[in-house]
């Protein structure tokens, strides 16, 4: 195929088809077959992409380096002109190899709507009818707070985000602070040091403390790590990134990027992001009521009896669960390493990523099982009152991870959404003045962050000013709070959607009684 050639919307759809992996960069087009399966950032994060002009997310999340390589998976160029995104098979897209079948399909599709609506509209229960109505309420509000989705309005505001983009790397902003990292490794061996002090002086609960302070505060470089932003060297990122997750703390970097990277593609999507798919424990928006198939774990997040009695009251279970997260990641990180998502990773680049995952996690549960918690403390009451201690300190770390998210938008709006309109309505960030940065470790900058994931979260407060100005050119809003309103935010949300599934308790009662849904 010539490299050099024009390819219609309809010819990729066709090859899209016929199961290759077509993405758009710039003004090529690319066929990311053979690189699938090797990508170190795992499957999923292209398959999101697939049919649509991911130039904007390729450039975010990949260095000059790594988009040099991109040649060499052009098959030709794309038309003069925006290109009409398409939505990618794993988010149910249906492509055809012939544009006749296409226009035939919707044919008869529109045909079978018109003969069959009223009857589907009749059989449709009521609690489909409810959580249709609450989406489409939450879509209908975003439409008004946000620029039209129309494609001249987002490719303006793409526009402006290339431009807003160059802005950051000619500040300088991709630069890593060496030395703000060389502060870092004082307060973090000030924090451990102080952890075996009170360990030796058998103080067993302060000690505990102290090693929880390390975890919370060292699991920021892992962050910066994880998305290349210390060196930007793949291998060197990486082992930074597993000594700091895998061996200090027993969490998987790998499960964190597998999953990371698609919440950054796909923020908020309750069918796509995995950081929002908490169901029965919690749920962030109504579409869970009528359950949903994830397609990052693959699985049907059934809405049963469990997440009915459970939601209502999520409002006051959620310090409680983000008090032990802890040990939920420690869980998900072992099924990741020992899964077949993480021996995927079969390039040259990554092949060694697994094996010394694991050897990692090994060492710290010998250190911190065996010879710290078994060894060392004396009795079982001190054993289970040091893990618990040391895991529930965590707790601001995982209500930050989760504060800059779960108050914010779910809705989808279309395909034509550019990247950072998405970015800014799903992502919410936190204020708070500079000298308190180091408790938030960056977290606190999550709008920032998801718009320049790369750039080191010590420049993230000068990139802000940028955002703040390009959000009033654009006219995004731009959502940010302070800590305690972030909180209450996310409250309200969890307290709004718990009331949600009463009334929808209620409105199923009500039909099993009378037979009508009692909603009008």
């Amino acid at each position: 195929m010539d490299r050099d050639s024009i390819l219609e919307p309809r010819a990729v759809e066709g090859m899209i088809a016929e199961g290759h992996v077509i993405v758009v960069f710039e003004d090529f087009v690319l066929n990311l077959d053979s690189w699938l399966h090797k990508h170190p950032g795992g499957r999923l994060a292209i398959l999101h992409m697939v049919g649509r002009d991911a130039t904007d997310e390729i450039k975010a999340y990949h260095s000059d380096a790594a988009l040099k390589t991109m040649s060499a998976y052009r098959i030709g160029r794309k038309h003069a002109g925006p290109w009409t995104n398409m939505t990618p098979p794993t988010r149910g897209g249906v492509f055809y190899k012939q544009a006749a079948s296409s226009v035939a399909s919707e044919i008869d599709s529109d045909t079978e709507l018109d003969d069959g609506s009223s009857l589907a509209s009749s059989e449709c229960s009521c609690a489909d009818q409810f959580t249709d109505e609450r989406v489409e309420s939450h879509a209908g509000l975003d439409a008004e707070l946000y620029p039209s989705v129309c494609p001249v309005v987002q490719q303006e505001i793409v526009r402006k985000y290339r431009i807003l983009h160059q802005k950051v790397r000619d500040a300088g902003l991709y630069n890593c602070p060496y030395l703000d990292y060389g502060k870092e490794m004082l307060r973090y061996s000030a924090l451990f040091a102080a952890f075996l002090v009170a360990l030796r002086y058998e103080q067993y609960i302060i000690s505990a403390m102290f090693l929880g302070l390390f975890w919370h505060q060292i699991m920021f470089t892992a962050h910066d790590a994880g998305h290349l932003a210390i060196t930007s060297y793949f291998a060197v990122d990486t082992l930074i990134a597993m000594f700091v997750a895998d061996f200090c703390c027993g969490l998987s970097i790998g499960w964190w990027k597998s999953s990371h990277n698609v919440h950054h593609l796909v923020t908020n999507s309750p069918e796509h992001d995995p950081d929002i798919q908490n169901v029965p424990l919690f749920a962030t928006c109504p579409s869970f009521f009528r359950g949903i198939h994830s397609t990052y774990y693959d699985f049907t997040f059934a809405w049963d009896a469990v997440a009915e009695f459970m939601v209502p009251y999520q409002r006051y279970t959620y310090y409680p669960i983000m008090g032990i997260a802890r040990f939920n990641l420690y869980l998900l990180s072992w099924l990741h390493v020992l899964s077949s998502k993480s021996s995927s990773l079969g390039s040259s680049k990554a092949w060694w990523i697994r094996p010394t995952e694991i050897a990692f996690m090994c060492c710290y549960w010998f250190l911190f099982g065996y010879c710290l918690v078994w060894r060392t403390l004396p009795t079982w009451t001190t054993r289970v009152v040091f893990v618990l201690v040391s895991h529930i300190i965590t707790m601001p770390l995982h209500v930050q991870i989760t504060l800059s998210h779960w108050g914010m938008s779910t809705a989808e709006l279309g395909e034509s959404e550019s990247f950072p309109q998405r970015q800014l309505r799903t992502t919410m960030d936190v204020d708070c003045p500079a000298w308190l940065d180091f408790i938030h470790g960056g977290l606190q900058f999550q709008a920032v962050h998801h718009l320049f994931p790369r750039v080191p979260r010590h420049n993230l407060r000068k990139a802000q000013v940028l955002t703040r100005q390009f959000c009033e050119e654009t006219g995004i809003p731009y959502s940010i709070l302070n800590f305690v309103d972030g909180n209450r935010k996310v409250l309200d949300r969890l307290q709004e959607v718990g009331d949600q599934v009463k009334i929808l308790l209620s409105c199923q009662k009500y039909m099993a009684e009378t037979g009508g849904s009692g909603l009008h």
